[in-house]
């Protein structure tokens, strides 16, 4: 108080009770606050500033005082503030006095969204769901890949539209690190080559953990393997020395051992072409990874090896070819007495190994098409286990030295004369090198500077200054760390493979030199179990091994989440205009088998033709879970949303499974379920990934990885607590067990027009959903409605509510499809926009009298429909939210605000409405995300306005009870039809 008095601030003492409250979640950063709900006598201060008031602060607790202080008396002087005062005689009593704190009302949220009671009914019925899918023999199991976003630098291109960024990788290590402990510390981590899309100019990476399912260990000292998160300095010399040693403990010798170079000619010209006053060691080209790449390959120079490389395959792959590719000393050995490897020389035109120009590990830029020329008939071919091959158990590795030296053989392994083909030359190669861990990182965008003094600019700067302190604490910096990198050729069988591996463990530990394993990963394979972590556009995305059981299924789901809040990775995330959504990369479920065999899928494939069907005909199905983005090009379309005679096509493929299931019965070829689908599900532009049905890895011909029995249901968006994902995936258990029981088999319903109508607008899809939950109690599952209102109240956020004689009306943020635009030129091509700046609203009231009252929007009546309990209406209002660059209609303004007024129709005046923003109401534009939930919870209340309605005398439309109704979309009320053109500049 004295402190603010001395400034010139009026202060005054405030005594009261504190209230505080045990928080939803522990914070990662600082004090988390009380462990219990408590109340307490308290006392604070508050300074008076003006325009704003009296303002509360709370030194002891180091806050402002907020809605847990109540004030009891304000004083000048905390003398003053006593409740008592005076003297009293002893008196033989006892004083005491006892405050307590109850919940009345727990209203569903997403940082709490059960209480105990409801959460152990849902462990209940999921065990019971459990001991049905066990009784039935159902052999289910279930994955999921839920993405994640990074809490420290919300607004960083990485955590919104870039699949690689400079913190990316490291976020995902330190989140493969926890899922090794607890799953796999004794299986290893490989770096692989992960999706490559049109665009990108590197492919993205794939961090992978793999380990043995009868528990035996893969790579016993995880010392060994070296973590890009730690300095490390390893020499360039030890990357040769490394594989020297490495081919003597394979047993193929170090003769055909070979050094890799950049190739000089390509970087002198690049060299040549730069302009006279660039240096290329700091050179300014626009582009970044060209600027990065040009200053790497001058710093290492051009005559320093970039790396060293084995020729090397094994023998069981050899000896399948053409009998030549064998020495002839091995060709009489029985199989069992060969050894496992083998090696060759490589010849080139010019002496020397150069690489294909690149920023790829060495092992990706190997001149393949300079080697001999081979024959096609005796070119080497990659063979995939069939998925349904039965696998012996998994022998183990023996490591010690070998006793016979297999290298090149002289009289075998010559150059092979011209027009000769030489199948003996190996075409794989393993290779070793030692680089900096920053290579792999995508360079860092120079931040433009930010002019301006206003409120806009400060925030702006205030973001790019977290994303400078994310940079500085996260990001690999260049030069600092020098790792060793073991690339892996790629082999057809996991003995194979892991026989490889463990040789790799055992050089590190010879020369105790701790390496990072990357290249082709090991074949696919039920006797390993993998999981992933992998970037995608915005997040980080967590692809969890399939478990059986359903409390392996909590567990996991529940660790996987608790390991990524460690990490500083988050569930959810915000729009600017503090909408809370999911992170936008999805939480895919994956239901399959242990493998293909086991599959309930392919075992009764009714199973899956009634699950396609029982989503087409309850449509909150699709759209409760999902994201954003929806409709046709979303990317999980609907069957009814691809194509306009998808439906019908889809059931007579429904007719064939059921059809072919009566004819062959158990022995129904896996594969004509994938052709009967296959053409089916996808999405307009005949995507088969890019459907809400992905089959992709049910029993697809075109590989091994596509034969896995596993289906995909893509039209989940990511929740932002585990539990509320735990749930989602009950319903999906129990609807399996349900189908496996009884398939489904009733009339596949035409929605039409309805589909994007009715089912857009949350008190719809909440009367379907209620028919699903009716159904599953039927079957025996006592599903309780209340367990998703959580799932309601992120998907369908309410707007706010106003209470006008005796009825009471609801705004909530509804569903809208976006249309994608037409092609428009870019910088680098042609893209493909989406409209966002359509937006839908629902308006839903209570104790309305449909003969007196209508309810407009802007002056448009809203067409209400009935809801089936007296005096409950709903109906969508659509409207242009923003006007960007580019849209539908872009000569019709923006209809914000929205102003809604609840017309007295026999008075012809407004008797109470209320106003809704779509953006800040004072005019602001918000430039930076919200930080956390409060302030997102705060933009969105400053939208809603409980009062404003329109005053006077007013239009009078037809009471709700005789308005008409549009055809197609008689639910919505559109703002665009009729709307007035707004003024074109120029």
């Amino acid at each position: 108080m004295q402190l603010l008095r001395n400034v010139g601030l009026a202060a005054r003492f405030v005594s009261g009770y504190l209230i505080q409250l045990k928080a939803d979640q522990k914070a990662l950063d600082g004090p988390s606050g009380t462990e219990v709900d408590f109340t307490d006598l308290h006392a604070w201060c508050e300074v008076y500033l003006p325009g704003a008031g009296w303002i509360g602060l709370d030194p002891t607790s180091g806050l402002l005082a907020g809605e847990g202080h109540i004030p009891l008396a304000c004083t000048p002087q905390p003398s003053a503030a006593a409740p008592i005062e005076g003297v009293v005689e002893a008196a033989e009593v006892r004083f005491g006095h006892d405050m307590r704190v109850t919940r009345l009302l727990e209203s569903p949220r997403v940082t709490l969204p059960y209480g105990d009671a409801q959460w152990h009914a849902i462990l209940r019925l999921g065990d019971q769901v459990d001991a049905e899918l066990q009784a039935g023999d159902v052999r289910l199991t279930m994955g999921g890949e839920p993405t994640f976003v990074g809490l420290d630098d919300r607004d960083g291109a990485e955590w919104n539209t870039a699949a690689l960024g400079p913190t990316k990788r490291r976020f995902a290590l330190d989140l493969l690190q926890r899922l090794q402990d607890r799953y796999a510390p004794r299986g290893f981590v490989h770096l692989g080559q992960g999706k490559w899309y049109p665009g990108e100019q590197l492919p993205r990476w794939a961090l992978s953990l793999f380990w043995r399912t009868d528990g035996q260990p893969v790579w016993h000292n995880p010392a060994l393997l070296a973590d890009e998160r730690q300095p490390h300095h390893a020499k360039p010399e030890d990357a040769e020395r490394f594989l020297q040693a490495l081919a003597r403990r394979l047993g193929v010798g170090t003769q055909t051992i070979r050094a890799g170079y950049e190739d000089p000619w390509i970087y002198i010209q690049a060299e040549r072409r730069l302009p006279v006053n660039v240096d290329p060691f700091d050179s300014q080209l626009a582009d970044e990874q060209a600027r990065a790449r040009l200053r790497q390959v001058f710093t290492q120079g051009l005559t320093q090896p970039v790396g060293w490389l084995l020729p090397l395959r094994a023998t069981s792959e050899a000896a399948g070819t053409a009998p030549q590719v064998l020495p002839p000393r091995l060709r009489a050995l029985p199989a069992a007495e060969r050894p496992r490897w083998l090696s060759g020389k490589w010849w080139f035109r010019d002496d020397r190994l150069y690489l294909v120009p690149g920023d790829s590990p060495m092992g990706w830029r190997l001149p393949l098409n300079s080697l001999p020329w081979v024959a096609d008939k005796d070119h080497p071919q990659l063979h995939e286990t069939d998925p349904f091959a039965e696998n012996k158990p998994l022998p183990s590795v023996d490591t010690s030295l070998p006793t016979i030296n297999m290298g090149a053989d002289d009289a075998h392994d010559r150059l092979p004369l011209r027009h000769e083909s030489g199948p003996w030359v190996p075409r794989t190669a393993l290779c070793v090198q030692v680089r900096d861990p920053a290579r792999g990182q995508m360079p860092e965008t120079d931040l433009p500077e930010i002019v301006g003094d206003d409120e806009e600019a400060e925030a702006r700067r205030a973001a790019q200054l977290r994303h400078r302190a994310a940079l500085a604490r996260y990001a690999t910096k260049p030069g600092e760390s020098s790792v060793l990198y073991v690339f892996m050729p790629p082999l057809d069988r996991l003995e194979d493979y892991l026989a490889l591996v463990a040789a790799v463990e055992a050089t590190a530990a010879e020369l105790n030199l701790p390496v990072v394993m990357e290249g082709y990963p090991p074949p696919r394979d039920a006797r390993l179990s993998m999981l992933q972590v992998t970037p995608d556009p915005g997040v980080i995305e967590a692809n969890i091994q399939p478990v059986r059981t359903w409390r392996d299924l909590v567990a996991n789901t529940e660790f996987v989440y608790h390991a990524a809040f460690e990490s500083r990775l988050s569930a959810e995330k915000f729009m600017t205009d503090g909408r809370h959504t999911g992170t936008g990369g999805g939480n895919h479920f994956v239901l399959g088998g242990a493998t293909p065999a086991d599959s309930p899928l392919l075992r009764r494939p009714e199973l899956l033709a009634s699950l396609l069907l029982y989503w087409h005909n309850h449509p909150s199905l699709s759209y409760l879970f999902s994201g954003m983005f929806i409709g046709p090009t979303s990317q999980a379309p609907r069957v009814d949303e691809a194509r306009n005679d998808q439906l019908y096509e889809l059931e007579i493929a429904l007719q064939q499974i059921h059809a072919a299931r009566a004819l062959h019965g158990d022995a129904m070829p896996p594969w004509l379920v994938d052709r009967t689908l296959r053409n089916i599900l996808i999405d307009v532009t005949g995507n088969t990934h890019r459907s809400e049905f992905c089959i992709d890895k049910l029993y697809s011909p075109d590989s091994a990885n596509g034969r896995l029995g596993l289906l995909e249901l893509r039209a989940f968006e990511m929740p932002p607590h585990a539990r509320m994902s735990i749930v989602q995936q009950l319903l999906l258990r129990a609807l399996v067990a349900r189908f496996w029981r009884q398939p489904y088999t009733r009339p596949a319903i035409r929605w039409g027009t309805r589909l994007h109508d009715r089912f857009m607008l949350p008190a719809f899809v909440r009367a379907d959903f209620e028919d699903v939950m009716e159904d599953l109690r039927q079957a025996g599952h006592a599903f309780d409605g209340t367990w998703f209102a959580p799932h309601f109240e992120f998907r369908f956020p309410i707007v706010g509510e106003v209470d006008v004689l005796g009825m009471r009306l609801t705004l909530r943020n509804a569903l809208e499809p976006w249309h994608v635009m037409g092609e428009e030129n870019t910088g680098g091509g042609t893209a493909r926009y989406v409209d966002s700046s359509l937006e839908r609203l629902e308006v839903r009231v209570t104790g309305f009298d449909p003969s007196r009252y209508a309810i407009t929007c802007n002056g448009q009546p809203v067409p209400l429909q009935p809801l089936g309990v007296e005096g409950e209406f709903a109906a969508g209002v659509r409207f242009k939210a923003w006007n960007p660059w580019s849209s539908l209609h872009p000569a019709i303004a923006p209809h914000a605000p929205l102003v809604f007024d609840v017309i007295d129709t026999w008075s012809g005046r407004a008797v109470g409405g209320c106003r809704y923003h779509v953006a800040h109401p004072g005019g602001r534009n918000y430039s930076t995300f919200p930080i956390n939930a409060m302030e997102a919870e705060s933009r969105r209340l400053a939208r809603f306005f409980a009062s404003g309605h329109t005053p006077g005398p007013l239009p009078v439309p037809p009471a709700t009870l005789h308005l008409p109704g549009s055809r197609e979309f008689p639910c919505t009320l559109d703002l665009r039809r009729g709307a007035a053109l707004r003024p074109l500049d120029g």
